[in-house]
């Protein structure tokens, strides 16, 4: 990846949270860069920081100490709404329980981003169309979240995540509610999606999922390793 700019460049992080009275470092000084262009995958057992890195990497939270440089610029310089831009502008989310909402189509759920950025209803249409054709669910698109599959409803999901040509795609354990027929799927769906330049970063306490990734980074007690621990 010699060449290519890095997208996300954590120095240092760290994360500390007051449990009954003690204190858990959720994240300890953790550092990781990641290139545009680049698959990583983030794996670790349960409570080893990987949501927290996550949430932090998707500027959903803030770290304690250390430096976040999204794009050349530190996060510290962005005010609370210019975050808020950044979180639906340059990064889409692909959360395990997909979060979609049961009254709404699937077209009218890839659709919310956009609204909330006041696009007009012309460019939605045309975007939400390309992003359920590019998960191969556009001949759905008038079905209710109950009324598809369990393969269907995470690719409703991805969609939604694409529809702003985010120039991130943040997913956490994609895989982690469906049988290991749809999972795979899935995978494939998100090789597919990198292969066309998508950046993404996949978090995931299976292994042989995170092996699909280009890179693979392992997160134990909140430090960070290129290689598995010891």
């Amino acid at each position: 990846f010699s060449g290519r700019s890095a997208m996300i460049e954590l120095s240092q992080i760290s994360k500390i949270y007051q449990v009954g009275g003690q204190e858990v470092r959720a994240l300890d000084e953790a550092s990781l860069s990641i290139s545009q262009g680049e698959f990583v995958s983030i794996v670790g057992p349960s409570g080893s920081g990987k949501t927290t890195m996550m949430n932090i990497i998707g500027c959903l939270d803030v770290a304690d100490s250390g430096q976040y440089i999204l794009d050349g610029l530190s996060i510290d310089q962005y005010s609370d709404r210019q975050l808020a831009r950044i979180r639906n502008n340059k990064i889409g989310f692909v959360f395990q329980g997909f979060n979609l909402l049961s009254r709404l189509t699937a077209e009218a759920n890839v659709e919310l981003p956009l609204i909330y950025q006041r696009m007009s209803m012309g460019e939605r249409k045309e975007r939400v169309a390309e992003a359920l054709h590019r998960v191969e669910l556009y001949d759905r698109r008038k079905h209710k979240p109950l009324e598809l599959s369990g393969g269907q409803q995470p690719r409703v999901a991805i969609a939604r995540a694409l529809v702003t040509n985010p120039s991130l795609l943040l997913a956490d354990e994609p895989t982690g509610n469906l049988d290991s027929r749809t999972g795979a799927e899935i995978i494939e769906l998100f090789r597919q999606l990198h292969r066309s330049g998508n950046t993404i970063l996949l978090i995931t306490h299976n292994p042989d999922v995170a092996k699909i990734a280009d890179r693979m980074v392992h997160i134990f007690d909140g430090k960070v390793y290129e290689e598995e621990p010891a």
